[in-house]
């Protein structure tokens, strides 16, 4: 969704909308908190909180332990208070020790104490490769989180998307693991609204209308897929749809999208086996078999651990194998 323009708008990247989006909630509710290791002084480690410290002060922008679990834990506690904690993890590789804290408390809250309590927390975490990293700093295991009934999972892809679903999850009742793909943090930048506004949790944006093929991506792979989809222009008329959250799944507009083409692919750079890709399949399988022209082609990362320099671009798509997927599905 474009800016309107009578609104006063910044040309940001994605990661200074995050920066834009924690500071517009913070400065219209107190309760708001943000909290993580170096977050505060150091404004993060990639400058996501940058300039918070200053302007909020050390009781709400909060510099803890390198302690995950104990982070989300402190958080969760402040979120049935009645509080809105905003806690980093500074890369996804190092959620798992907050995981027990994450899946066996945040995300049972409401149930456990029908419906007394609610966590509005959102676990903010760089995620995904193409940066040159280090082992444990490129993970995608967004499927992880998904699976998990009592979290929403929200992957943005655009600055101006990503200001909106922010807001979104930080006014949610209920736990929100936020995940930011750290190779567009500054990719590019757009024009995003100085003011406040939602972009609503649970609702994908078609990118590109086509007829030929429905292509279901979010996150990094976005901009790839489209300009494989802009690559074959000509050839082959490919719509492209960012779903932008994982967790609710906009079922609507992937079936809808399914219907019109008869043929679909999904790219993510998670590993194939138990990615979403499968559950995409699966849910146009139960909602549209009968429009089904082509098995549903799956282009995504390879089910080994994230390599190292190297190899880095081989696993990740790119838009030569997302072109190539998506010949295969249509030459089916």
């Amino acid at each position: 969704m474009a800016a309107e323009s009578t609104a006063e708008v910044e040309n940001l990247t994605l990661v200074q909308a995050v920066r834009d989006g924690l500071y517009t909630e913070m400065e219209r509710d107190e309760d708001v908190l943000v909290m993580g290791e170096d977050v505060g002084k150091n404004g993060g480690v990639f400058r996501a909180t940058e300039g918070l410290y200053d302007e909020f002060g050390e009781n709400r922008v909060i510099d803890t332990p390198l302690a995950e679990s104990g982070i989300v834990g402190t958080a969760i506690g402040m979120a049935a208070y009645g509080m809105r904690p905003v806690p980093e993890m500074q890369f996804m590789g190092f959620i798992y020790p907050a995981f027990d804290q994450i899946v066996s408390h945040a995300a049972r809250l409401r149930t456990r104490s029908r419906g007394r309590y609610t966590c509005p927390m959102v676990v903010r975490a760089p995620y995904g490769g193409g940066i040159r990293a280090p082992e444990h700093h490129s993970e995608s295991t967004e499927a992880m989180f998904v699976h998990q009934p009592g979290l929403k999972v929200v992957i943005p892809s655009t600055p101006y998307d990503t200001k909106g679903l922010l807001t979104s999850a930080i006014r949610d009742p209920d736990p929100v693991i936020f995940l930011e793909p750290k190779l567009i943090y500054r990719a590019f930048r757009e024009e995003v609204p100085m003011e406040s506004y939602e972009v609503p949790l649970g609702e994908a944006a078609v990118r590109r209308e086509g007829s030929d093929i429905s292509v279901f991506t979010w996150g990094a792979m976005t901009r790839p897929t489209l300009e494989a989809a802009e690559n074959l222009d000509g050839e082959i008329d490919v719509e492209v749809v960012d779903l932008r959250t994982m967790s609710p799944l906009d079922v609507d507009t992937i079936v809808d999208s399914f219907k019109k083409t008869g043929r679909a692919a999904v790219v993510h750079e998670a590993p194939k086996t138990g990615g979403l890709g499968a559950e995409i399949a699966a849910t146009i399988q139960e909602e549209a078999l009968l429009y089904q022209e082509a098995p549903v082609e799956r282009i995504s990362g390879f089910d080994t651990p994230f390599p190292l320099y190297a190899l880095e671009d081989y696993y990740l798509p790119e838009p030569a194998r997302i072109e190539s997927g998506i010949r295969d599905a249509v030459g089916f």
